[in-house]
């Protein structure tokens, strides 16, 4: 198995505290479809206040050639293409061409590259238009163990911009991680552990070295609970006094219901909570 990429260091824990809370949008409606031919149709859409967005993505994948190529559109009226090649010039290297274009107004262009290796992984992010800019991550691994950093580096200023460091740590049944991000001004520590095949728990405490405020610690600890093979549960709460939930459901093959709630403990009587509804539709 490879060694996890630098941004996936912290990756159990932050699934725990971050994944499928259906009240960060009030409503959204996802349709996936597979044509006889292997290629898939997504469609999305989700409503954000008095806004309604929605994205309409093909996708098609050559796996005898490593070749994905990706098109999609939305009512931001952003044509984006991804091709994607893996594992044909060597095994165990990606490259990804993407770009977008708003016509008249904006385009990018970025190419992305990725090695993955049983004792290091790497990777390259390279903005063909905006700087240009190169973001690379490098992490190397054993027994468990994973050291990672990345840096941003302006061509044209010829300077690195940006820079953060994380260790992490992986067992069956936990992993731990120490993260310094934001130029080493932002400090981050993860816990996860699965109690049980069907109990997960996972925490994370955040210090701000920037911040100006008495106390410049952030901590959220999260559980998830999995009902049976169709249904689970999640429950988080973070110190600032949101506390959120959250309920899935295989309504049957292929659609899938989420329900969410976040409540403010701190100000119950005001209107400060929020409520979501999730479907989402396969076939």
């Amino acid at each position: 198995m490879a060694v996890p990429a630098f941004s996936d260091i912290s990756k159990a824990s932050n699934d725990v505290l971050g994944k499928d809370f259906y009240h960060l949008t009030p409503v959204s409606l996802d349709v996936k479809t597979v044509a006889a031919n292997g290629v898939t149709f997504t469609a999305k859409g989700k409503s954000s206040g008095d806004k309604l967005s929605g994205n309409l993505e093909t996708k098609y994948a050559d796996k005898k050639n490593g070749l994905t190529l990706t098109q999609g559109w939305n009512t931001a009226n952003a044509l984006d293409t991804k091709v994607e090649l893996a594992d044909t010039l060597t095994p165990g290297l990606k490259a990804e061409v993407v770009g977008s274009v708003v016509p008249d107004k904006k385009k990018d262009a970025k190419l992305n590259l990725t090695y993955a290796h049983q004792a290091f992984t790497a990777r390259t992010f390279l903005d063909l238009l905006k700087g240009p800019t190169v973001n690379a991550d490098f992490t190397a691994g054993k027994d468990g163990v994973t050291l990672g950093g990345t840096a941003s580096y302006d061509i044209n200023a010829a300077s690195v911009t940006k820079y953060a460091f994380a260790v992490g740590y992986k067992a069956p049944d936990y992993s731990i991680s120490l993260s310094a991000l934001d130029n080493v001004k932002l400090f981050s520590a993860g816990y996860y552990h699965k109690v049980s095949p069907l109990v997960e728990v996972g925490g994370k405490a955040t210090y701000d070295s920037k911040s100006s405020i008495a106390n410049p610690v952030a901590l959220e600890v999260a559980t998830k609970y999995q009902v049976d093979s169709t249904a689970f549960v999640k429950a988080k709460i973070a110190d600032s006094g949101i506390a959120s939930f959250a309920y899935s459901q295989d309504l049957r093959k292929g659609v899938k219901l989420g329900l969410g709630a976040a409540i403010d403990v701190l100000k119950l009587n005001e209107a400060t909570h929020k409520l979501g509804v999730s479907l989402s539709f396969s076939a």
